[in-house]
């Protein structure tokens, strides 16, 4: 029979080498988070103005310089974009084009950090502060629009609609990210997110991490099937700015914090609207679910919502030829109540 000393022994030994596995694993987890950093460090070395598309445009407005995109005739009734969370303009490009070919005149801006529009470490990312950013662009340009808002963007465009309802001839929320009745005050990140640090290491892990766009943009909608390569090169495209993971950094907490004070958030408020506002949905969506676009419907009195069956959270991508059906009907149904 072995000695006990000799099963001490053993038993060291053992635990020595997985400390010793353990912290190599650490050691390499550690190398691919850091490579990471490094390499979006590296990628982003490009200017707005590097990066402007063909079809793209700078506007001067009193809250910066919003980048814009137009499609269709100048003279036609004006439609404004507005996306949604780590979205851009370019990623309305086929909504852009269907609506030029309907007579429209659409426009889709950026809202920083997103994009292409201007940002610095100062600026503001609260949901009343995009808002006004959607308004003094409509001021800028001098156009009255029905604004098409999805997901977050949503919030941005209702605090506008709500601040400012002269400056629209109406609205349609898609896949609204609203946080109807909640209230950010008083509430904070995740404890490991506290430090902006963190956040740059943790967002160019991910968000701006090329390898891991098409998984991430998976998770929003119910058909895979749907993402394109084409929509992957058009989400990265303006990840190569100077400056991206940092900025998207500082932006974080707005994503985990409901906005604090919002006039969009409060429930209430949806009855004083005065413009004509309409819903589009997807059944399937998992990120607002259905029961989120009823209680907006509820909320503003009933208003008209359409239903996309076997369609997640970005319709736009996942069933163009739908959402653009149902986009045609609702800016016609907003253009009847007007």
């Amino acid at each position: 029979m072995r000695s006990l000393e000799w099963r001490k022994t053993r038993a060291s030994c053992m635990v020595r080498s997985l400390l010793r596995t353990l912290l190599w694993i650490t050691a390499l987890l550690a190398l691919v988070v850091a490579g990471y950093r490094i390499a979006a460090d590296q990628r982003e070395r490009f200017t707005a103005q590097d990066l402007l598309p063909e079809a793209g445009r700078f506007v001067d407005t009193a809250h910066g310089r919003i980048h814009a995109i137009d499609a269709g005739p100048e003279d036609g009734t004006p439609v404004l974009l507005i996306h949604g969370s780590v979205g851009w303009a370019g990623l309305w490009e086929e909504t852009l084009a269907d609506l030029a070919a309907k007579g429209y005149r659409a426009t889709a801006i950026d809202l920083p950090p997103m994009g292409l529009s201007d940002r610095d470490n100062f600026t503001d990312y609260s949901r009343q502060a995009q808002g006004l950013r959607i308004l003094a662009f409509i001021e800028a340009t001098g156009i009255t629009p029905v604004i098409v808002a999805h997901s977050f963007g949503a919030g941005a465009a209702v605090e506008a609609l709500m601040t400012e309802p002269d400056a629209f001839a109406g609205a349609i929320v898609v896949a609204g990210a609203l946080a109807l009745g909640e209230d950010g005050g008083g509430r904070s990140v995740p404890v490991p997110l506290g430090s902006e640090v963190v956040r740059e290491i943790a967002i160019a892990n991910t968000v701006t991490n090329p390898h891991l766009t098409r998984p991430l943009l998976s998770r929003f909608v119910h058909r895979n099937e749907a993402i394109t390569d084409a929509h992957i090169a058009a989400i990265q495209y303006p990840f190569d700015r100077i400056g991206t993971t940092d900025t998207i950094a500082r932006w974080l907490p707005t994503l985990f914090v409901p906005p604090r004070g919002a006039a969009s958030s409060n429930p209430e408020n949806y009855a004083t609207i005065t413009r004509p506002v309409s819903l589009i949905w997807g059944e399937q969506d998992t990120v607002t679910p259905p029961e989120q676009g009823e209680a907006l419907q509820t909320a503003l009195g009933n208003a008209p919502i359409y239903w996309l069956g076997d369609v997640g959270h970005i319709p736009q991508i996942e069933s163009p030829v739908a959402f653009h059906d149902v986009l045609g009907k609702a800016l016609a149904e907003i253009a009847a109540r007007n």
